[in-house]
């Protein structure tokens, strides 16, 4: 995953702005007592790593269809980054390739298990391949030999941070 700053009265405070009484926040102009996360966009980022623009792209067209329920991260990512872990409750903004707000996800669930010890119900709810475990394995195997952070290696003891979530918007 990677993430991209903004500044106000960026497109992600634009698309936040437009989003926030859709999701029950309420307009900053109008209503008196919001707190800052309602103010502030959550983080945004885009699905694949820092190069992966048609990956992000084709991860989004899932999650917009309703496929894509579910991301993998590597526990190593998290490691000295002053980024927590998600949590359930937490929104996102999800990019396209392109770096543009598409979406607005919620965290349902997180779990932090080895590589070894991913399910099969978390690998469909991915969505991606054949919606298999094994497909899932060769897949996210393959991501993480070329984008772990430096300095890491592939083992199949590796933390991975699966994260379920739902499309809060655009709903579908």
């Amino acid at each position: 995953m990677w993430t991209m700053s903004h500044e106000p009265a960026s497109p992600i405070h634009a698309f936040w702005e437009g989003a926030r009484g859709k999701l029950g926040f309420g307009a900053a102009g109008s209503v008196v007592g919001l707190n800052s996360h309602e103010l502030t966009p959550p983080p945004a980022w885009a699905f694949g790593g820092e190069g992966t623009t048609d990956l992000a792209n084709e991860l989004l067209a899932l999650v917009l269809a309703g496929t894509k329920t579910g991301t993998a991260t590597s526990g190593w990512e998290f490691d000295g980054e002053d980024e927590p872990l998600p949590k359930p409750g937490d929104l996102s903004i999800i990019l396209d390739g392109a770096g543009e707000p598409r979406a607005i996800i919620k965290t349902t669930n997180v779990e932090v298990v080895p590589f070894a010890e991913v399910t099969a119900e978390f690998a469909y709810s991915e969505g991606e391949g054949e919606l298999t475990l094994e497909s899932w394995r060769r897949g996210h195997r393959a991501f993480w030999d070329e984008h772990l952070p430096e300095g890491r290696t592939f083992t199949e003891e590796m933390p991975v941070v699966c994260e379920t979530f739902e499309l809060v918007y655009p709903r579908r």
